[in-house]
């Protein structure tokens, strides 16, 4: 039986908003998944560490009073959540995460802002993305990719509300059997070789996606927000990023996302565009794709 039969680990959080290096923890689930059904599962709320602005309410309907009265200390609930993923993945369990870097990555952070021993250091889980698996799969259908998106296209169970932390990790593990069995080239990779290739694919997807909004007029600065890394974004380069908060280009370099990034003319673009820079001084506009010379 390839790895697609045999159960997952899936983990979902809800939280206090957009950005995984500053936000919190409200709501998180971990769930054992097997045979198409879920076998287990275990809910948290946590305490909310800073105020839960109405726009994050708006999405999972856990105001700042409610979260706070019916919560944890999130120090415990962040203990028990690596606890739970540790164990399971102890059993050879692969890690079903929706939109990975976003959940690992605040989840890392909110451990090592709290005293907890981030899951990094406990275990190196083979993780399965469907956003990721979808876009490789599935590369120009067009449309939003929001899980319950996703759920529609593969016709995966969402057994309730979305942004509910249980239903969304049980969901993202359904999406992950679906499209593997559509898939059945994905099953001939063993977990370790998904896991690389995920890598790979995501860095390529960010990439493009980061390309994509460079050319376009307006959202340029948008392109500078894009991280590459995949399942987490490490927090070595998170300190990088942070050092170099005032130019994020600079940031990117420090960062290892690019050789230099420096501020160049674009003949065809007539201005002074963001380009990166290979170590040779050839140069590529990011605005329109254009290759200099370095002796140019």
């Amino acid at each position: 039986m390839g790895w697609h039969g045999r159960p997952f680990l899936g983990l979902d959080l809800e939280t206090s908003g957009t950005d995984p290096e500053q936000d919190c923890i409200v709501t998180a689930a971990v769930v054992r998944w097997g045979g198409g059904l879920p076998t287990a599962a275990r809910p948290w709320v946590a305490v909310p560490e800073f105020e839960i602005p109405a726009e994050a309410e708006a999405v999972h309907h856990w105001s700042t009073e409610e979260a706070t009265a019916q919560g944890t200390d999130p120090a415990v609930v962040l203990a028990e959540v690596i606890d739970a993923v540790v164990s399971g993945v102890g059993q050879g369990y692969p890690l079903v995460v929706m939109n990975a870097p976003f959940d690992l990555t605040l989840l890392d952070r909110a451990a090592r802002r709290l005293g907890v021993v981030p899951l990094a250091e406990r275990a190196t889980p083979y993780v399965l993305d469907p956003r990721v698996l979808d876009k490789q799969v599935d590369r120009y259908r067009r449309g939003r990719r929001r899980l319950e998106d996703l759920c529609t296209h593969w016709c995966a169970s969402l057994a309730g509300p979305a942004h509910d932390s249980q239903v969304d990790a049980i969901a993202a593990c359904d999406l992950v059997y679906r499209i593997a069995k559509r898939h059945t080239w994905l099953q001939r990779k063993t977990l370790a070789e998904l896991h690389d290739a995920q890598q790979k694919w995501a860095t390529q997807q960010n990439t493009s996606f980061r390309d994509y909004l460079a050319r376009t007029p307006g959202r340029e600065l948008e392109a500078l927000g894009v991280r590459l890394d995949w399942p987490m974004v490490p927090a070595a380069t998170a300190a990088a990023l942070e050092e170099h908060r005032a130019d994020p280009l600079a940031a990117m370099h420090a960062a290892g996302e690019v050789d230099a990034a420096e501020y160049h003319y674009c003949t065809r673009e007539r201005s002074t565009r963001a380009h990166a820079v290979t170590a040779d001084g050839d140069r590529t506009c990011w605005g329109c794709g254009l290759e200099t010379a370095g002796n140019q």
